[in-house]
């Protein structure tokens, strides 16, 4: 799976440092009332440049204390599913569609999915991913702009347009929802297996915008006017 490593690590980020000027802005965010029972922002995690973005549901309690997606039972099912195809954490970047933790990790509410997605879509700009999978409902939904669920869509890659590029996204199921049901984990894993050919395409560029105004060639011959009926009187 060396090809895949490759494929993960293969641009420069927009700008050095971008995303980590925005992690630091983003550290201090108070627009929905989460910032209240927060320990602290969960930004996201990895490569800054990788081609290949994870993009889950919100932080739970481990995530909130340590500042880190993904690093409960289900970071860990996570990582193993990378290690599976030949990535680790460091080649991919991980990141939740919500930064704050909801109280009792309860469902993300639709005003605070609101008021936090502009963080997500400006984190995917900076990194610029070739591949973003996303795990479970909430990030599939958003993402996609479909109100399909997971159970329908897993596996099922589409392309879009996110940060301004063209994008492949991938929903999969959330490694959470595989921790304790072996037919899940099953699905899971097959679906993970697919992630190496994705990342292997070639980019799909955008089809090109016709011009808002063109101007006329000097070259073209001039169009002959209108006849016109003139009048009896």
């Amino acid at each position: 799976m060396a090809g895949a490593v490759a494929a993960v690590t293969e641009h420069a980020p927009a700008a050095p440092g971008a995303l980590a000027a925005y992690a630091d802005l983003v550290a201090g965010c108070t627009r929905c009332p989460l910032h209240a029972t927060r320990t602290q922002v969960v930004f996201g995690s990895g490569s800054p440049n990788a081609d290949l973005m994870f993009v889950g549901e919100a932080p739970g309690f481990h995530e909130d204390k340590q500042g880190v997606p993904f690093v409960g039972a289900a970071g860990q099912l996570l990582g193993k599913l990378l290690a599976g195809i030949g990535l680790s954490r460091d080649d991919v970047f991980v990141a939740n569609v919500l930064k704050c933790r909801p109280p009792g990790n309860r469902d993300p509410q639709p005003d605070e999915i609101e008021a936090c997605e502009s963080h997500l879509f400006r984190q995917i700009e900076l990194i610029e991913p070739r591949v973003i999978a996303t795990l479970g409902n909430f990030a599939t939904k958003l993402l996609s702009g479909k109100p399909l669920g997971i159970t329908r869509v897993h596996g099922q890659e589409q392309e879009v347009t996110l940060g301004g590029s063209r994008v492949t996204l991938y929903p999969l199921f959330h490694p959470a929802a595989a921790l304790y049901t072996p037919r899940m984990l099953d699905v899971l894993e097959a679906d993970f297996r697919r992630l190496p050919e994705l990342l292997a395409r070639e980019p799909v560029a955008p089809a090109p915008r016709p011009p808002l105004y063109a101007a006329p060639d000097p070259a073209a011959a001039p169009a002959e006017p209108e006849p016109v009926q003139l009048g009896l009187f």
